[in-house]
C-alpha cells in the first residue's frame, strides 16, 4: 500500500494561491465597476493623482530564500488616459521580464501590482518615505507553475530617479 503525503510547503503554497485567487475574484467586480469613473472624495470633488509617484523608480529586490538571486526592477509611473497611475516595469528576474503595473497610493502607502504577457504576477506593497524619493517594499512574485518561479517573497527599496 502506497501512501501519499503532501509536503507542508506545497500545502501552504496551495492555500496561499487559493486565497489570492479568492481575493482577485472578490475584488474584480469592484475594480471593473470603478474603472471608468474618476476618483472622487466624499464631498464629490475629483481626487488629484498623486504626482509624487510619477517618474522613474528603480531598485533591487531581495528574495527571502537565500538560494534565489536578488533582481533589479525599474518602473516608469505615469497617469493613463483615465487618470489612474500605471507603470511599465522591466526586471532582471528569471521569472518576469516586462510587467504592466497598476499603481495606487493611500497616504504614504503604495501598492504596485501587475503581470507580464505570460501571466506571471508581482505585487509590491510599501511606504513612501518623508523625502518622497524612497519606497521600502515587500513583494510577492507568482510565476508559472513549472516550479522554478512558482512563488517568492522578499523585500527591497525603490528609489526615484532624478528627472
Amino acid at each position: 500500500m502506497t501512501t501519499r503525503s503532501i509536503s507542508t510547503r506545497t500545502l501552504l503554497l496551495s492555500c496561499w494561491l487559493l486565497m489570492l485567487i479568492a481575493e482577485v475574484l472578490y475584488l474584480a467586480p469592484a475594480v471593473a465597476q470603478n474603472q471608468n469613473r474618476p476618483s472622487t472624495i466624499s464631498n464629490g470633488a475629483t481626487q488629484k493623482v498623486p504626482t509624487e509617484l510619477t517618474g522613474a523608480w528603480s531598485g533591487t529586490l531581495f528574495p527571502k530564500h537565500s538560494d534565489v538571486a536578488p533582481f533589479t526592477i525599474t518602473t516608469v509611473i505615469s497617469p493613463d488616459s483615465q487618470g489612474n497611475l500605471v507603470g511599465i516595469s522591466t526586471l532582471s528576474s528569471d521569472c518576469l521580464k516586462q510587467v504592466a503595473l497598476e499603481v495606487t497610493m493611500t497616504g504614504s502607502k503604495v501598492l504596485l501590482a501587475g503581470s507580464d504577457d505570460a501571466g506571471n504576477n508581482i505585487t509590491l506593497r510599501g511606504t513612501l518615505d518623508k523625502t518622497g524619493v524612497l519606497v521600502k517594499v515587500s513583494y510577492v512574485l507568482n510565476g508559472s507553475a513549472t516550479g522554478r518561479c512558482e512563488s517568492e517573497t522578499g523585500t527591497g527599496t525603490l528609489a526615484k530617479r532624478p528627472s
